[in-house]
């Protein structure tokens, strides 16, 4: 149970040195063994003008949980490739958890999946959309150069 309160740690410090998920609000709630959730308090600055959470936000969330996954299998250094998204219904709720899990780990290449839910003030999640990416590992062949790209963590920013 240490290791995995470490590896939690070890998430949230990155989190919290990206300017953008701050700015948001965004909390690590689970990181480790290829994993991730990333919650975030729906206000009303993130929603759109027919008073559903805008899609940007759901990205931003899918984006974020999903390379946060990949570093939780491979290590942090870790930019996302691309991915895809699909939104399945309008997000209306309290707070938006978006839960990601690695696929299939490669040593250049590791793809992810993310559930993005909506919770009521009940607890009650309801899918809302659902998210496919390919997360490139710094440094591998093929990818994204470590040493062009200054100090790799788990960005979320591709």
């Amino acid at each position: 149970m240490a290791a995995m309160d470490q590896e939690l740690a070890f998430g949230r410090k990155v989190l919290e040195a990206q300017p953008f998920s701050v700015l948001l609000g965004a909390r690590l709630t689970a990181f480790g063994d290829g994993a991730a959730v990333l919650e975030l308090d729906v206000r009303d600055d993130l929603r759109q003008q027919n008073g559903f959470v805008h899609g940007g936000v759901l990205s931003y969330a899918a984006d974020n949980a999903l390379t946060f996954a990949a570093g939780a299998a491979v290590g942090p250094a870790v930019l996302t490739a691309g991915f895809t998204i699909d939104y399945l219904r309008p997000a209306r709720g309290e707070v938006l958890r978006a839960r990601a899990q690695v696929v299939r780990p490669g040593r250049s290449r590791v793809v992810c999946r993310c559930d993005l839910l909506m919770v009521d003030a009940e607890g009650t999640e309801t899918l809302c959309a659902v998210a496919q990416g390919t997360i490139a590992v710094a440094g591998a062949a093929g990818s994204v150069s470590a040493a062009t790209e200054g100090p790799a963590e788990p960005t979320g920013a591709g």
